[in-house]
């Protein structure tokens, strides 16, 4: 592989994110594994992240996690900074895994996903 590295946000508990650290080291390289939940992105990161994927903060958000409703998320507008920060303060909220390379990120939903990423 080049010399960019690659790191993956990863929750050692969801499948796909095992899944798709699997992938990742099948292909020749080992990653810089941050599980997320344990050591969030700063909101500086995350907004980088963000730019990288080329979504909004909403299409990051996993809409099924309970905090989600319990924070009344579907009923609110929230500004992009103010939908980063709560990421970042809920990072259950961020959708899973996550894989960096350089100036590009992919969510590994499917796995597959990263293929195009690791060429």
């Amino acid at each position: 592989m080049s010399c960019s590295s690659v790191t993956i946000f990863h929750n050692p508990r969801c499948s796909k994110s095992r899944q798709t650290l699997q992938l990742i080291r099948e292909a020749g390289v080992e990653p810089d594994v941050v599980e997320y939940l344990k050591s969030p992105p700063s909101i500086a990161e995350l907004d980088g992240i963000l730019k990288k994927l080329n979504l909004a903060p909403l299409d990051l958000m996993r809409r099924k996690e309970s905090v989600f409703s319990e924070l009344g998320l579907a009923d609110r507008f929230l500004t992009r900074e103010e939908a980063i920060a709560i990421m970042v303060e809920n990072p259950v909220l961020i959708e899973r895994p996550i894989v960096v390379k350089g100036g590009y990120a992919v969510i590994g939903r499917p796995p597959e996903n990263l293929n195009e990423l690791l060429q």
